[in-house]
């Protein structure tokens, strides 16, 4: 069952990059996979917080979705290439920024679920 669950929650999160990055398209700089790996570094902590708190879903479905949805929402690969890219090409500046935004801004995505899902679990509990 949960190899079932890993797989159909991959391809949702497959599907979504795929759509986000036709949807956001900048010739100059990887805007895409800049937004979909922070978007996704806030997904997985929040999700990994907020959802092994919930009594009523198992934690093998939580590690799916964090594992299957979140996994392969992101890409790190792409976020590696692209930045080797921008430097062979001479874009330093736009290197750069590319590299310490996903870095910085990853973490600071991360620590920004992680709270969010404190702050709602706690409100939840009121």
């Amino acid at each position: 069952m949960y190899y079932c669950l890993l797989v159909l929650f991959g391809v949702v999160g497959a599907s979504l990059r795929y759509a986000l990055g036709l949807l956001i398209s900048v010739d100059q700089f990887p805007l895409a996979t800049l937004m979909v790996n922070l978007l996704g570094c806030f997904l997985l902590a929040f999700i990994s917080s907020l959802l092994t708190q919930l009594p009523y879903l198992a934690n093998t479905v939580a590690s799916a979705i964090g594992t299957g949805l979140v996994g392969s929402f992101t890409t790190f690969s792409t976020f590696a290439l692209e930045s080797t890219t921008l430097i062979q090409d001479s874009n330093y500046l736009s290197a750069i920024v590319y590299i310490l935004v996903s870095l910085l801004g990853g973490l600071f995505a991360c620590v920004l679920g992680y709270k969010s899902s404190e702050g709602l679990l706690t409100w939840r509990k009121k």
